[in-house]
């Protein structure tokens, strides 16, 4: 079950029409969430291109009002603890915002050339694969996803008992990479409750397992 909480904060400027869901990376983010095959070296390979090559440009998309949804969600969300893994961490302008929050960030990308622009003092910075993360079972507190594909049985398995998922799209049903919360949560294998909004020109969720939702 998901509770959707009122919209609190309020972009400053109006969004702009970006990617609908005939966008060739929804269609991915749908076949890599609900196809086991759907992430393959290939398609891994072709991800870290595009991403490497957005890098020296990167830093112009972390405006206020495309981070408000991560600001609000962890927030709202009630979103922190020891261990934080941040998936598509990009250049760090998400990485950032997790300061303060959690004791250990361990920040990840699959495209090198924004790691090496990432400031070295957010987090630990690692290039992997997300969908086969050098993570032990069951010690994230929270799997932070800001515009980053999901692994379901991944993020199930490192996730720790009443660890959260959070996953935020800064440009709502506009984003690329674009799950509602429902079908996040049907694609994380069990069964996970939690609470979304909107904020800024995008949409967040924060999902824990059933068996350990407060």
């Amino acid at each position: 079950m998901i509770e959707y909480l009122p919209q609190r904060i309020f972009a400053d400027t109006e969004r702009e029409p970006f990617a609908g869901p005939d966008h060739p990376i929804r269609k991915a983010t749908r076949e890599v969430a609900f196809g086991p095959a759907g992430w393959t070296p290939e398609r891994a390979a072709k991800v870290a291109q595009l991403f490497n090559a957005m890098a020296p440009e990167w830093h112009t998309r972390g405006t206020r009002d495309r981070m408000q949804p991560l600001v609000d969600g962890l927030e709202r969300g009630g979103v922190d603890g020891e261990c934080c893994v941040e998936l598509g961490s990009g250049t760090g302008f998400g990485t950032e915002l997790l300061q303060g929050r959690f004791r250990y960030i361990l920040a990840v990308d699959l495209a090198i050339e924004m790691l090496r622009l990432a400031p070295a003092e957010w987090g630990t910075r690692l290039l992997a694969d997300a969908a086969r993360l050098p993570v032990r079972d069951g010690v994230v507190d929270a799997l932070v996803h800001v515009n980053a594909f999901l692994f379901p049985a991944e993020a199930e398995r490192v996730i720790a008992p009443g660890g959260a998922l959070v996953w935020v799209s800064t440009l709502g049903d506009q984003t690329p990479i674009y799950l509602s919360a429902e079908e996040v949560a049907s694609a994380l294998p069990g069964s996970w409750r939690g609470v979304a909004s909107e904020a800024g020109w995008g949409t967040w969720c924060v999902l824990r397992r059933s068996a350990a939702a407060g």
